[in-house]
């Protein structure tokens, strides 16, 4: 099995692609020679990995028979200062809302979800740094980034 897209030319810097019968609008901003009717291509990486986790999230809720009442990603980039720009690490925050008996449940289905089963994380963590905590009903429940250590001079 293989994903297959199409993507094609629609003027100036718009490329509009056909992903499983859903088109996707890419374009430039004006300042580069685009009209701005699309976001730039490369957040689509992120947003691909806010995607798949979120996905496997719910889906291994579900089938724990637990429901979350709220439930946002929020993803982030480091991008390289020189070219070819490029991510140097991505972070990811889950931000949930559920019953307080549910908790440990939706960490598992993190965990599950970034060690087992989101192809996109596993793919990233080849080549960047992926992070992420976990905000359960407004409390920081995980947080796997390096803590950064103070000289002691």
């Amino acid at each position: 099995m293989k994903h297959e897209i199409e993507t094609q030319w629609m003027g100036k810097m718009q490329f509009n692609a056909l992903v499983n019968g859903h088109t996707i609008i890419m374009d430039a901003p004006e300042r580069v020679g685009g009209e701005d009717q699309g976001p730039i291509p490369k957040p689509f990486v992120l947003t691909a990995l806010s995607g798949c986790t979120g996905m496997d999230v719910i889906a291994l809720l579900r089938k724990e028979g637990k429901a979350l009442q709220d439930f946002n990603l929020k993803v982030s980039g480091e991008i390289s200062k020189q070219p070819p720009i490029e991510y140097t690490s991505a972070n990811i925050v889950y931000e949930m809302k559920g019953a307080p008996e549910d908790q440990q449940a939706a960490v598992e289905a993190v965990m599950t979800s970034q060690e087992k089963i989101c192809g996109v994380s596993h793919m990233l963590k080849k080549i960047i740094p992926v992070t992420w905590q976990i905000v359960y009903n407004g409390i920081e429940v995980f947080n796997n980034q390096p803590q950064l250590t103070a000289s002691l001079n």
